[in-house]
């Protein structure tokens, strides 16, 4: 669990600061599942996943002293960043992300605009992000939740702007396909 209060994260950070293995214990117990996840919605390969989250807690350990509290939730965002870079540099590695369009999928239909999704556990959202194509799942991920424009996105993935766009509205168009199949499967199954 994530401290609740800035009270609790600011004590957090002031023992990390400190080095205080009991520190570095508590804040992993609370973060791992959480940074787990970030990596997971980048990179399907579960094994690839323990990876980075290891390389993500090392970097954070390691460069902990250029943490600038923000505020509550400063803290969590700025791991998030960090795993969301480890798992990209990862995919860049492993050449996991063509350079060109996907265009195998062919004629998808238009997205949702906003699929209702509270009934769906999240476990199955995010298996549903991790089935996207590398491509489209970066895009999604990079635009949803680090919440990057299309200019910062093309330039992250050295793609242009167009195809960011294009690539995250694929992404949304299967979303939205899957979300419907999800609730299409679990009418038939009541």
């Amino acid at each position: 669990m994530i401290p609740a209060s800035a009270e609790k994260e600011r004590d957090l950070i002031e023992s990390l600061r400190r080095g205080s293995p009991a520190a570095k214990r508590s804040f992993y117990e609370q973060f791992h599942r959480y940074l787990a996840a970030v990596c997971a919605r980048y990179v399907r390969d579960d094994e690839a996943v323990k990876d980075l989250l290891q390389d993500t807690f090392i970097k954070i350990y390691t460069r902990f002293d250029s943490f600038a509290y923000r505020g509550t939730g400063s803290l969590q965002a700025w791991c998030r960043r960090i795993a969301a870079n480890e798992a990209l540099q990862y995919l860049r590695a492993k050449k996991k992300m063509p350079q060109t369009d996907i265009d195998f999928l062919g004629e998808l239909p238009e997205p949702d605009e906003a699929p209702d999704i509270a009934d769906i556990p999240q476990q199955e959202l995010l298996a549903m992000i991790r089935r996207l194509p590398d491509r489209y799942r970066t895009v999604f991920n990079l635009y949803i939740f680090e919440e990057m424009s299309h200019k910062e996105i093309a330039e992250q993935l050295q793609i242009g702007e167009s195809t960011s766009a294009s690539n995250l509205h694929r992404a949304k168009a299967l979303l939205s396909q899957w979300i419907r199949e999800y609730r299409n499967r679990k009418d038939h199954e009541r």
